[in-house]
This record gives structure tokens, sequence and C-alpha cells, in this order.
């Protein structure tokens, strides 16, 4: 059986992106040298990996049992790499981080900037998930560190705390609430929202909150990124949900009204997650230390 690291980066991206042309290109190999190395890997276990459907390339059964063991091996060769990255000055470590919509905007390019510039030869995949996926993906050792909101059910999971998130209402100084200090989200349903785009983690959120109320979103219009759908807002198209960080900053150069969410779900601790922390390679032990939120200084 004669299958390398290439193969099963390969393999892995192929059944990320369910295209075998977008594994190739993800993995820097020709379309045709990637067929031959998936054919190859059938040909040796003596089983089909893969099969096409409406979705796409999707994995067979024995194609998932591959997956799972292709992330394993792959972790397990990334985190000797950074355990050894001192002296492996040509080798590189690696993390895949998932998180939600407001951790990747509010929290996420300050902290990893500083990160990545004291660690020139770490790179770091960030990919949107709601809190639940990103469990599943940890456990199933797709990703290697996840932030999810501390409700969650994380079972075994190691947790640390991150950042508090706070979600707002954003509204024009025209709109009928902009008059109100707080409302409940059910109140805010009546009306016409501008939101963001149909996978974001934040607009799914949202939407749940909205079914448990009975109610559905209306969206005059959906857009990606907080200050696209804070303009709109301005202009009185709809109202929004945003986190109170984003509000603030694009209020700074827009006439708007914040107005406080009365629900408890408002306010959500998140939490970094891994499997566990002391069998992480080292730059994956770094990292979680670099952005973990800082301990509270003693009292005098």
């Amino acid at each position: 059986m004669s299958f390398d690291l290439t193969d099963l980066r390969l393999f892995l991206h192929v059944v990320e992106s369910g295209s075998i042309t977008k594994g190739a290109e993800r993995t820097f190999l020709a379309l045709a040298s990637a067929s031959a190395r998936i054919r190859n890997m059938e040909d040796a276990l003596g089983v089909k990996l893969l099969s096409r459907g409406r979705r796409g390339i999707q994995p067979t059964e024995a194609g998932h049992a591959l997956t799972r063991h292709a992330h394993s091996i792959l972790h397990q060769w990334e985190r000797m790499v950074g355990d050894v990255s001192e002296y492996a000055h040509g080798l590189k470590g690696h993390v895949r981080l998932l998180c939600n919509t407001a951790t990747i905007t509010e929290f996420l390019p300050e902290l990893l900037s500083s990160y990545l510039l004291a660690h020139p030869n770490v790179g770091i995949d960030v990919h949107e998930r709601l809190s639940t996926e990103i469990v599943q993906d940890l456990l199933e050792d797709k990703a290697d560190v996840g932030v999810v909101a501390k409700s969650t059910d994380v079972g075994e999971l190691m947790t640390f705390p991150f950042r508090t998130l706070k979600l707002v209402l954003v509204v024009s100084p025209k709109h009928p609430l902009a008059a109100r200090r707080s409302v409940a989200f059910a109140e805010t349903l009546d009306f016409d929202f501008v939101g963001l785009a149909e996978d974001s983690s934040i607009q799914k959120y949202l939407e749940a909150h909205a079914v448990r109320a009975g109610k559905r979103l209306n969206y005059r219009v959906r857009l990606r990124g907080f200050l696209a759908v804070s303009r709109l807002v301005e202009d009185n198209v709809g109202i929004a949900v945003i986190p109170e960080t984003a509000a603030l900053r694009c209020k700074e150069s827009m006439d708007l009204r914040i107005v406080r969410l009365t629900d408890s779900w408002a306010k959500r601790q998140l939490l970094l997650c891994v499997r566990s922390f002391t069998t992480q390679p080292l730059h994956i032990r770094e990292l979680i230390e670099h952005i973990r939120e800082p301990a509270a200084p003693p009292e005098p």
C-alpha cells in the first residue's frame, strides 16, 4: 500500500470542497495528477472512496472512514512538527480554527495579527460555523480549536474563557423603534430587516430565535459585513441586530440609534474549545494562550 501525506491532504480537500478540481487546486496539483492519486488510493485499498452526486463529489462509507483517519494522521504529523519546530525551520505548523461571525470580525483580526507576526512559520485556516457544528468537528478531529457559546454542550472538550459578545439592535433615527432604549427581540420581528448572508452563523442564530418566537425574519436585503448592513440601516431600509462593538464602531461615522435587546441570549459568553490542551502541538498551545481572555488582575 503506497500513499503519502500529499494523498491524504488531497483527499481531504476533495471531500471538503466537493470537487476533485478544487481539491487539486488547494493541494497545488494538476487535475490529471490529482485524479491519478485518487485512483491509486482506491486501487491500493480495494474500495471506492468517492462518488458523484447532485451536490458534487461525496465520500462513500469507506471514504468517510478514510476522512476520519486522514484528519487524525495529519493532526499527529502537525503536532510533531510543532513540537520540534525550533529545530525544523523549513517546516510549518498549521491551525484549523472554527468560530462564529462576530468572533471573526470583532475579536480575531487583532489577536491573530499579533500571534502570526510572532510565529512566522505558522498558518491559520479560519472557518465560520455554528457552535454545535464546531463541537462536532472538534470531536471528529476536523478542527484544532473552536470558539463556541458557553451554553453549548461541549462534552469532554477542554474550555477556556474567550470574550463576551453582546448583540444590540441598530436602527435609523427615522425608525419607530429609534426612541426606545431597550426592546425584546420578538417586538422587532414585525419590521423589515437588513441581514447578513445566508451562510452567516450569527444570522442563523437570529433566525432560530425568531422561530422560537413564532415568527420569521423578513429581509429587505442581505449583505456581507456589518459596515454594509449598517449603511442601509442608516438609510432606513431596515433594522439589524449586530454585535455592540460593531454598532459602536459604525456609529462613529453613521447616524444610527443603538437599542438594547432585553433577551438573555443577546449577551453570550464565548469559550475556546480544544480536545486536549496538553497533547496539542506547541504552536496550538501558544495560540490558545495568546487569544484566551486575559486573567483578571489580583485585587489589592
